[in-house]
């Protein structure tokens, strides 16, 4: 089990979000504790007021509204009712069970998952401290639900996955296939708030693959001046539908947002930087093609993008690691990892059979008339004979034959 605990100042979003997805029926309200009626009774007035009546208690602290999603193994098998229990008994461990909490259990992604919307706001006014609190208390409820109800564990789920390379739960956004708005914002949401990415082209890296992408604008147009930002759905690396603007996603992956991340990203991603350097060594250990190179990288997890200049040229290299979640440019990673340090560990198929010779040799026989040898089937065997010998003598040293007439004359002086 996965808990992820985010904080906000504004309530109604959470719960809007929430509702809205009951409205496209792929929610639906397991519970409403701590509520005046029965869940079933209630409207989205009823449960908006009965949130802000606490919060108005302490207008001073503005962080106020919570949003929790616990995740669970595709394994795990849990019916409305025990996945029910099991939030009811992690918000009592965290401290929230006398709080007003309404518990939704959510069917867009492929494993099983709830989202809990909930105030830290106390019927007295106080408020529960939430620092440290998905480090501490969140940890112990989880570890402790887990082996209660047999669910497995974050920990072994860890270990599988540095073994074998799993899909994201995220489903990729197809066009034609699921709503755009839903579908772009179920895996903008996942991938800003879960990878380590330290520029807009790395959270592309990431967003690409699940058919993605973010988009300034040009450089000239009025959206780029003003730090704007909107999503696409890809098809065929191609931009096709109806862009959404980043500001109307839940959470507001905006620019702003994004580069505010950038430095903690940067931070965030150190310690999986010595592992992914050593996964990308042991890939080109041995002399090997660059599908090959790839091959054994994806079997660790990591996902590699070569750039490529309009001529076919790869100029960078772009690693993905998708057991870490973090994002690397070539370059980041130290001179050795850059895109053309990789590249010339490939295995170059040889050009012809004389390649091994000198450069010289290789020089003399790109100077060569291939007429000669297109005329082979209509010589004799002595022509092609004497043709062969005449390649090899052109690779020679020039100084040799110049010796050697000097030599001759000299015989002939005598």
């Amino acid at each position: 089990m996965v808990a992820k605990i985010i904080t906000g100042k504004h309530i109604r979003g959470i719960l809007c979000y929430n509702e809205h997805k009951v409205e496209k029926g792929i929610a639906k309200l397991l519970t409403a504790e701590n509520f005046f009626t029965d869940a079933s009774r209630l409207s989205f007035t009823n449960k908006l007021s009965q949130f802000e009546a606490f919060t108005e208690k302490n207008r001073r602290t503005k962080t106020n509204a919570i949003h929790i999603s616990l995740n669970f193994d595709n394994t795990d098998k849990l019916d409305d009712k025990l996945i029910a229990e099991i939030g009811s008994r992690y918000m009592a461990a965290i401290g929230f069970d006398e709080q007003p909490y309404l518990l939704y259990r959510h069917h867009d992604a492929a494993h099983p998952h709830i989202h809990i919307v909930t105030t830290n706001i106390q019927s007295n006014g106080e408020r529960i401290d939430l620092h440290n609190i998905g480090k501490n208390q969140s940890e112990i409820a989880r570890k402790e639900l887990e082996k209660e109800y047999g669910l497995v564990q974050a920990e072994s789920k860890r270990q599988v996955e540095l073994n074998q390379l799993k899909e994201i739960d995220v489903l990729k956004a197809l066009y034609g296939k699921h709503e755009t708005k839903q579908a772009i914002s179920n895996v903008v949401r996942y991938v800003v708030r879960n990878w380590k990415y330290t520029s807009l082209p790395e959270l592309n890296a990431i967003l690409n693959q699940y058919n993605v992408s973010a988009d300034r604008g040009p450089e000239n147009s009025k959206m780029f001046e003003k730090n704007g930002l909107v999503y696409y759905l890809l098809d065929n690396g191609k931009k096709i539908g109806v862009p959404i603007k980043a500001s109307s996603i839940y959470g507001k992956p905006t620019l702003k947002f994004l580069e505010s991340r950038y430095k903690l990203n940067e931070q965030l991603r150190l310690p999986f930087k010595v592992q992914l350097k050593n996964n990308i060594d042991g890939a080109r250990l041995h002399p090997s093609t660059k599908n090959e190179f790839e091959k054994q990288l994806k079997a660790k997890g990591v996902q590699v993008l070569f750039r490529q200049n309009a001529e076919g040229k790869i100029y960078g290299v772009t690693f993905t690691d998708h057991l870490s979640k973090s994002v690397f440019n070539g370059s980041d990673l130290g001179k050795s990892y850059s895109a053309k340090a990789i590249t010339d560990c490939f295995v170059q198929k040889p050009e012809s059979k004389v390649d091994s010779t000198s450069v010289s040799t290789e020089k003399h026989i790109k100077n060569t008339n291939l007429n000669f040898f297109l005329e082979g089937s209509h010589s004799t065997p002595s022509s092609l004979l004497d043709g062969l010998l005449k390649t090899e003598y052109d690779g020679m040293p020039i100084g040799m034959f110049q010796n050697q007439r000097k030599k001759k004359k000299r015989r002939l002086n005598r």
